[in-house]
């Protein structure tokens, strides 16, 4: 099976690559690079995939030295052109778009670089799917998109009509783009809404790595909210356990799906959502407890107020990936928190 993976140099996609590389798949990977976080960390990524810094150029496909059937290509979602040559010359089976401009609260300072990537780069792989007959397209959602949401644990039944930050508006877009392609052309498309991955190779934006590398260099850590939030941590290996469930999943037609009593999760068209998390939320307070323990000491903590674009809690309810799927992420914090400070100290050199 032939299966694209955008945001291939990213936290869960250069995962994914490995994975489908390990059962034999051919993967092209993309990805543009871009230097809204440490580049070096992208690049550390593309070469546990065999791919070397020095071979890569825009446009430019790079074979793989521990995989021959990966390639790696620089390109952006928003070239109309070259995304639509991709799709001509290579006919994929399957596409996994997991390429996004990331970030909450980035997204409050630049919101323009979210509607490129997110909206207008999301209609490129669209259009593509559309056009080259491409059998299922899973994309990353996210579970921002349920925001002002006060009902937990969170379904994929349940309102996402009031999204707290444009970030996840574009995650929403997404999912309604994917509904109208796959009504009008049949296209079969899995939307999944993550809940904070964390893991070795993560994100250096996000709060398990803020939080380890100012308590590694002595520096207070900053909690907002003073500390009252609750958190759906997810493990990235459990993530990549669902996408890859997902994608030998290819959604059908709900025949009995009702109008009048919708579930906005399910349709009349090959379409599908799923929420991927831990489904036991954890305090922040405990969760940098559980950091402070893998490090040996701790935290000096500045308290703050909420941020805007932040929810007091993310709960996933994994009813349908457990009943469907017959997969559950269940990692351990402690367990996982452990395993990524270990990373982050062997890494950073620590």
């Amino acid at each position: 099976m032939k299966i694209l993976v955008t945001g291939a140099a990213g936290f869960i996609g250069s995962y994914v690559c490995k994975r489908l590389l390990s059962r034999d798949d051919e993967v092209v990977g993309l990805d543009n690079l871009n230097n809204y976080y440490d580049v070096n960390l992208k690049y550390g990524r593309l070469s546990t995939l065999g791919i070397s810094k020095g071979n890569i150029d825009w446009y430019k496909f790079v074979g793989s030295s521990k995989y021959s059937s990966f390639r790696f290509v620089r390109m952006n979602l928003e070239d109309k052109q070259a995304m639509q040559m991709l799709f001509a010359n290579e006919h994929f089976d399957k596409v996994v778009n997991l390429a996004a401009q990331a970030g909450v609260r980035y997204s409050i300072e630049n919101p323009y670089a979210y509607v490129e990537s997110n909206i207008d780069g999301f209609l490129n792989i669209l259009e593509g799917c559309r056009h080259y007959k491409v059998k299922h397209l899973i994309y990353a959602s996210s579970s921002s998109v349920y925001g002002l949401n006060g009902k937990v644990p969170f379904s994929e039944k349940d309102s996402i009509a009031h999204p707290v930050s444009l970030y996840a508006a574009t995650k929403k877009s997404n999912e309604l783009m994917a509904h109208t392609y796959s009504h009008l052309y049949g296209i079969p498309s899995t939307g999944l809404r993550f809940f904070t991955v964390y893991g070795p190779w993560g994100r250096p934006d996000m709060s398990p790595f803020l939080f380890a590398d100012a308590m590694l260099h002595h520096r207070p850590i900053k909690v907002f909210n003073k500390g009252d939030m609750l958190r759906d941590f997810t493990y990235i290996d459990d993530i990549v356990e669902g996408v890859l469930r997902v994608i030998d999943h290819v959604p059908s037609p709900e025949p009995n799906w009702c109008a009048e009593i919708p579930d906005p999760s399910t349709s009349t068209a090959p379409y599908k959502i799923y929420n991927i998390g831990n489904s036991h939320p954890v305090k922040l307070m405990d969760f940098i407890q559980a950091i402070e323990e893998a490090i040996g000491h701790p935290a000096e903590k500045i308290f703050l107020p909420m941020q805007p674009g932040d929810v007091y809690q993310t709960n996933a309810d994994t009813t349908a990936l457990q009943y469907e799927l017959g997969f559950k992420p269940d990692k351990p914090i402690k367990e996982g928190v452990k395993e990524t400070i270990e990373w982050y100290r062997s890494f950073y050199q620590l």
